[in-house]
């Protein structure tokens, strides 16, 4: 019989439930034992949900983040956070989070970076030469003994040593973080020890680097350290997940652990390698359902795949998702005012373990036990193959007709830039903000009254040109030279166009968790995507209207909009992707057309969505530079177009950064105290850039003297005269005051630096 399991389960609550408690904590608005309350309830449902399972995974539920998690476990606490104490409490792991908690001074946050390929945001941990582990918090073993009071039978999850190692990053001194690992090892130990007491019969250790191009030293580090992991009564399951094992297989198939998870979604390709290298005593557990996406899946194919696995292996076959369903929203049946016929096509988590409890059960009893789930599933896979909303050959074929002459522009930045200038007027180190301004409550509530019809569209309207309005005065008393209109009207940088172009469909409660308690609800792109009307230009000529000063149009790029959404899988993503640029060049020739003369094109997924393997990095790279060009490149030379990306590496990929031909790129880097700029230390960038000189994921408001000292680190990479000032990325989700305060000192700290650095110092 085909153990069927899970790796994890979205830990926000069919109703956001973690959002909400953990922000009311961090008002003061609740205690901490109410905080803990709402935490007990969310995984009670959250293992309902899976009772199904032979086994629940325990510990996959955060009040943060899982790698934050794991620092706090293992007492890994930088000593700007109070580091030497016992214990880990709850605010000193906030404080590390967010750089600010209940009863402590502000400080500087940990920096934040894309877990793999996804678009979650994991805390980075800090390591110094004389790290020392330690376990240092009980969270692991609560909910462990919390599920089993329960009746469950429990899987705890953990983050695998050498995936920590290789997520953290080094601080104050430069040394090989492998060698801490002679330190982690017994710290692990010591936790598996414990658990194993408790009467932990098999716990998962995530080793997803195992599907990355790894040094050897790093490979050579797994077989040692799994030897010494090593316990009695505990069973090891080993999990990889995002994509194949490949020159990896060996290693993976070979270590003393009794399970090894694949992903057969992501990489089907691997299952025969696996197999033939795979000890003959080891479980398989094989990612059949897939954990990132929302797609119903084919239960039929599932079984062609999984039924000769089980008779070459027996009961040393499990069957799980690819991933956690941490990407996954929660529950389908929340979804009351989805089209019928497109619900009929998805599966939300709750779904998902439905699907593999019915895969499990025709391996156990045969398919004709599942008959009725069977036809059913048949009829919504035909369902979506031959639905009419699908295809449109309009749109296929003006992908078709892209041509070289759209994809560049008619001038080198150089001979653009100066035109530019003279244009739009700007002083040395110009100000401006990545786009969005703090969404209040009021406006928040005209947009849901305005969806639930309780106002008419002209009072809807009015409410947000008042709040632009505010927005645009508040730049021009602030003293910042180009412009926002502060996106009032949008709910979510791509939630908002999704709704606006043909294709997308969207959900009322389909959120995942982005970082910390910051939600999104990704838009589902089913068919051709369009542009059936102009999008944005009202808004940013009202805006426009307002001030003489330039007032930046705001727009998601097409590998966002892309990275972000669930995406169609039934034509390769860069033929969806090229559909979006196409209508985004539409509206930025409309902004041009309107009179706005500095354009930005959000881009924070560009690395985002590089592939994990380097081989498949330069198609990637080349498709998605060309997409964006698709985009931005229909102006003339007088037009600035700007691009922001965010808590990415830029080092492996300024080349093609450079290649998007961009005039003004901003970039984030406060929170990496700049790191990020030695990408450029021996690239010269060609165009202009603004990094990033305050945190805006953190409400700690930046000094003067913070941001000066960061732009003086940047005057080490980039010439001056290519540089502008701004926020690290938008400020949606910050307070007003905050906000306020943090652009008067950066406005103060450019005014600073232009009267160092003088027209005649920039000239020498």
């Amino acid at each position: 019989m085909a153990i069927v399991h899970n790796l994890g389960f979205p830990r926000i609550g069919a109703q956001r439930e973690m959002k909400e408690a953990v922000e009311a904590y961090w008002k003061g608005k609740i205690d901490q034992a109410q905080l803990q309350e709402t935490g007990r309830d969310i995984r009670k449902n959250s293992w309902k949900m899976q009772a199904a399972l032979n086994m629940v995974p325990v510990n996959d539920f955060s009040w943060y983040d899982h790698v934050l998690d794991m620092s706090a476990l293992l007492g890994v606490i930088p000593p700007r956070f109070e580091a030497g104490q016992k214990q880990v409490d709850l605010d000193t792991y906030f404080h590390m989070a967010r750089g600010r908690a209940p009863g402590k001074e502000d400080e500087h946050a940990c920096a934040m970076k894309k877990w793999f390929d996804t678009n979650y945001h994991y805390i980075v941990p800090e390591f110094h030469q004389e790290q020392s582990f330690k376990i240092s918090c009980n969270k692991l073993f609560d909910e462990t003994a919390e599920a089993k009071s329960q009746g469950y039978q429990v899987k705890p999850v953990l983050l695998g040593p050498l995936s920590y190692l290789w997520l953290g990053k080094i601080k104050d001194s430069d040394f090989n973080k492998l060698d801490l690992l002679k330190k982690l090892i017994p710290v692990y130990r010591e936790i598996l020890m414990r658990l194993a007491s408790s009467g932990v019969e098999w716990i998962q250790i995530d080793e997803p680097i195992l599907v990355l191009d790894l040094p050897k030293p790093w490979q050579q580090a797994f077989l040692n350290t799994y030897e010494q992991l090593q316990i009695k009564n505990l069973k090891i399951l080993l999990a990889t997940y995002f994509g194949s094992l490949q020159e990896n297989t060996a290693i993976a198939c070979q270590l003393p652990v009794a399970g090894l998870h694949i992903d057969a979604v992501r990489a089907p390709e691997q299952i025969p390698h696996v197999l033939k290298q795979l000890r003959q005593d080891a479980i398989l557990s094989v990612g059949i359902i897939d954990g990132r996406n929302i797609w119903r899946t084919d239960l039929k194919k599932a079984l062609e795949v999984l039924k000769p696995l089980q008779k070459q292996l027996g009961d040393r076959l499990w069957v799980s998702a690819s991933s956690s369903l941490l990407h996954s929203p929660v529950d389908l049946a929340y979804e009351t005012a989805l089209d019928p016929e497109l619900k009929n096509w998805l599966a939300f988590a709750k779904q998902k373990v439905d699907e593999l409890t019915l895969v499990a059960k025709a391996l156990k009893t045969g398919e004709g036990s599942i008959q009725k789930e069977l036809k059913e599933c048949e009829e919504a896979m035909k369902s979506r193959r031959n639905s009419k909303r699908i295809h449109n050959p309009k749109v296929k074929q003006r992908v078709q007709s892209i041509t070289q002459e759209m994809i560049k522009r008619s001038a080198p930045h150089a001979k653009r830039s100066e035109l530019q200038r003279n244009i739009l007027n700007l002083p040395t180190f110009p100000t401006t903000t990545v786009g969005s301004f703090p969404q209040t409550q009021e406006i928040r509530a005209a947009r849901r009254d305005f969806k639930l019809n309780k106002i008419q569209e002209q009072q809807y309207n009015e409410k947000v040109r008042a709040e632009i309005k505010k927005v645009v005065q508040k730049q021009e008393e602030l003293g910042l030279d180009v412009l926002v209109h502060g996106e009032a009207e949008r709910n979510d940088m791509v939630e908002y166009f999704g709704e606006l172009l043909e294709g997308y469909a969207f959900t009322q409660n389909g959120w995942v968790q982005s970082y910390g308690s910051r939600c999104v609800k990704p838009p589902i792109i089913y068919g051709d995507v369009q542009r059936p009307k102009q999008m944005t230009i009202d808004w940013i000529c009202y805006a426009q209207s307002l001030t003489k000063r330039p007032v930046k149009g705001m727009l998601t790029g097409p590998i966002t909009m892309l990275c972000w959404s669930f995406v169609r899988d039934d034509q390769p993503h860069f033929d969806t992707a090229k559909q979006i640029s196409c209508a985004l060049r539409d509206e930025v020739i409309d902004l041009e057309r309107a009179g706005v003369k500095v354009i930005q094109i959000d881009e924070p997924a560009f690395r985002e969505g590089l592939p994990l393997r380097h081989k498949a990095w330069q198609d990637y790279l080349q498709q998605a530079v060309e997409c964006f060009k698709i985009a931005s490149c229909g102006v003339k030379n007088e037009t600035q177009i700007h691009t922001h990306m965010c808590y990415a590496e830029f080092n492996d990929i300024i080349d093609s950064i450079a290649a998007l031909d961009a005039d003004v790129i901003t970039i984030e880097t406060s929170r990496s105290d700049m790191e990020l700029l030695r990408a450029f230390e021996k690239f010269r960038y060609p165009n202009e850039i603004g990094p990033g000189v305050y945190d805006i994921h953190s409400p700690r408001v930046p000094s003067v003297d913070e941001m000066v000292d960061l732009i003086e680190k940047a005057v080490a990479y980039i010439p001056i005269h290519q540089l502008w000032i701004n926020p690290d990325c938008g400020l949606k989700t910050r307070g007003w005051p905050e906000t306020e305060a943090s652009l008067q000192n950066m406005v103060k700290a450019a005014k600073q630096l232009r009267n160092k650095y003088s027209e005649r110092a920039i000239v020498s």
